[in-house]
């Protein structure tokens, strides 16, 4: 199971992303927990300082942008395993 994190202080992309996120992992159906960390302290430890951001099992795919449907379907399902 994949362990996806959503970093963000609660801002309006942080939330976007969040809920695309959701959306990805239920259509497709994507074996995944989807977490949103607002912590700033957490979010520090990601070396993240632009919000929100995209963490996949520990490695941070996005930072700083609300990618598309699209672009996070090729995330969670093909890039990220040749990352």
């Amino acid at each position: 199971m994949m362990n996806i994190l959503v970093l963000g202080t609660g801002c309006s992309k942080c939330k976007t992303l969040e809920k695309a996120t959701r959306e990805v992992v239920e259509k497709y159906g994507i074996d995944a927990t989807v977490t949103k960390v607002e912590d700033i302290v957490e979010i520090l430890k990601f070396n993240v300082m632009t919000t929100p951001a995209l963490v996949v099992d520990g490695k941070v795919l996005v930072r700083g942008r609300v990618p598309s449907h699209d672009e996070l379907k090729e995330l969670l399902t093909t890039k990220f395993y040749q990352i």
